[in-house]
């Protein structure tokens, strides 16, 4: 038996999620599907995190265990081969020790989340991107964010059907910057809790377009309270970019 790393790209448009759904399509459906394809093999994907419907990744890392000898180059150019046409590729390909697992070895997690700041309709990035008609002020919203890096209760910040036991995570860097017509925010922390970076960007627009004042955001990471939450972004918006693993830079 053969530990593959496999590192993800994917449209999260059509699928339900990454995590395999009964009745529903998802990126680990189709994975462990082209994986069977190609082995004959029933296996299980284990992934760095989890995606909700519509999201998106840019690198997510995964494993599977393969029993059949084939290399990581010619597993991944067959399992591209298999997932067309559904929008998932397998970047990259590897061997890992026995004891690397893509979820409980990974140190760091980054997601990126856009929003399109104009006011005519979006072709490209429908889709792919949350569009805000009023101009958002991104220095505001900068600051604001400050106030949830660092070790805090992010009971706000979660979705009541978030499955963690403690809502206590470590914020390890949250930037807002404007590049262009795009407003760009990143997150990096160990982990997060269910719909974070989502409920933390809805707050922060709501910065950028003046309907809250900066402090309000820290206020509302005091209350540990959900009812304080002023605004969940959408999922479309978000993609995770990176997961990241002890000894990798």
């Amino acid at each position: 038996m053969t530990r593959f790393a496999l590192t993800l790209e994917f449209d999260g448009e059509p699928f339900a999620g990454l995590q395999r759904q009964a009745n529903a399509p998802s990126v680990q459906g189709a994975v462990e599907d082209a994986v069977l394809a190609v082995t004959g093999e029933h296996m299980t994907l284990h992934a760095a995190g989890r995606t909700d419907t519509g999201v998106h990744a840019l690198a997510m890392r995964a494993h599977v265990d393969i029993a059949k000898d084939i290399g990581p180059f010619r597993l991944m150019e067959a399992l591209n081969a298999h997932l067309r046409p559904d929008p998932v590729a397998v970047l990259e390909c590897k061997v890992v020790p026995d004891d690397w697992h893509a979820r409980f070895s990974c140190v760091g997690r980054a997601y990126r989340y856009r929003i399109v700041n104009r006011r005519a309709p979006l072709t490209v990035d429908r889709g792919r991107a949350w569009q805000i008609a009023p101009e958002l002020d991104a220095q505001a919203m900068h600051a604001a964010a400050q106030a949830l890096v660092g070790r805090h209760d992010f009971t706000t910040f979660r979705s009541v059907q978030c499955q963690a036991a403690n809502p206590v995570k470590t914020l390890d860097h949250l930037a807002v910057h404007r590049e262009g017509d795009a407003v760009l925010i990143e997150a990096a922390a160990r982990s997060f809790l269910h719909h974070q970076v989502r409920s933390m960007v809805g707050c922060l627009a709501l910065v950028g377009m003046g309907r809250w004042p900066a402090e309000r955001v820290a206020a509302a990471l005091a209350a540990r309270d959900r009812q304080q939450l002023g605004l969940n972004a959408p999922p479309h918006g978000l993609y995770f970019v990176r997961a990241l693993y002890p000894g990798e830079g």
